[in-house]
């Protein structure tokens, strides 16, 4: 009976960072390094780590039937693949690969152990509710720039699928099969192999010169933008936008992941302002700044608030056809 009242799965709840994980047993140690960590609160690894994942078929992150959340990324140490799976109130991590050290030592973290959600006080009827049916909502951290602002340069004024189809075709085609036993992950390819893929690479896969051109500029300064993640956010983003191409969607898309930051709220969204604007006033109409505004009570917590917000998944009646998607890669 308690499912009958969970919410339901929708493009805007995935969008929230809502991603289904199988419930079963997970599967016994696979030979690579473990790591056993008990969260002092309620975790839901779907929420936690659901912002991570490009859409259903992102080579790069997948879920399996044993209740396991699988991530391939590339660390500083290099490619590295981590296994999660949550029971009996504790987190059973295994990591792969010559990053696997790098990525078992930020376990606690990337789960949300920096966040602090009692911070955030709900002052809308809708917030509440959604606050109270995700308890285990955290905000992530990855401590890494690069994997998340590239397939979010991808998302820049496509529609999702576009953007999901250009990062699965470029990874497989140009990354690397992940470290360890689950063969269907690859690790996205290091900064000099996204310099050397070809023009017409990027036009199969759907991309415009815009886009590519921008995750180009930002390659050949991957190792200052790394950095950004042990910024505060406002810094961080500073540095980001220092890149042609790069703006304050594409930023706060970024930091929100590799830095855990709260308050990044995305802006320049054609969605979201909308979303927020009818789920806090009524208003379907709403823009950035009547956005900002509804959202100037959670100074500090905005971007939870957005979150919580998608994750209620109250969004305004559709009146217009989606954005028209356009295959490039067919001119």
């Amino acid at each position: 009976m308690a499912g009958r009242f969970e919410p339901g799965t929708s493009r805007t709840t995935v969008r929230g960072g809502r991603t289904r994980v199988p419930v079963g047993i997970p599967r016994q140690a696979g030979g690579g390094r473990t790591r056993r960590w008990t969260p002092p609160w309620p975790l839901d690894l779907g929420l936690a780590l659901g912002p991570m994942r490009r859409g259903p078929a992102d080579p790069t992150f997948r879920t399996t039937p044993d209740g396991s959340i699988w991530r391939a990324t590339r660390t500083p140490a290099g490619p590295g693949t981590l296994r999660v799976a949550a029971g009996d109130g504790a987190v059973e991590a295994e990591a792969w690969g010559p990053g696997a050290p790098w990525l078992l030592d930020r376990l606690p973290e990337l789960l949300g152990a920096l966040d602090d959600p009692d911070v955030f006080e709900p002052r809308h009827r809708l917030l509440a509710h959604a606050q109270h049916r995700s308890p285990g909502l955290r905000l992530l951290r990855t401590g890494l720039v690069m994997e998340s602002l590239i397939p979010s340069v991808l998302e820049q004024k496509v529609t999702a699928d576009e953007a999901y189809r250009a990062w699965r075709l470029l990874v497989r085609r140009h990354g690397e099969p992940a470290p360890g036993p689950n063969d269907r992950l690859y690790v996205m390819p290091e900064p000099r192999g996204w310099a050397l893929i070809p023009s017409w690479e990027w036009h199969r896969a759907g991309v415009d010169n815009k886009r590519a051109s921008t995750i180009l500029r930002a390659v050949r300064v991957a190792h200052r933008l790394e950095e950004a993640a042990a910024m505060e956010p406002e810094a961080a983003m500073a540095r980001l936008e220092l890149i042609p191409g790069i703006g304050p969607w594409t930023s706060a898309e970024t930091i929100q992941r590799s830095n855990g930051a709260p308050d990044a709220v995305t802006v320049g969204d054609l969605h979201l302002p909308r979303i927020v604007g009818y789920a806090l006033a009524g208003d379907r109409n709403a823009d950035d700044e009547a956005m900002l505004r509804l959202l100037e009570p959670y100074a500090g917590q905005r971007h939870r608030a957005a979150r919580l917000i998608l994750l209620s998944g109250r969004t305004p009646p559709r009146r217009r056809p989606k954005m028209r998607k356009v295959d490039i890669g067919l001119l």
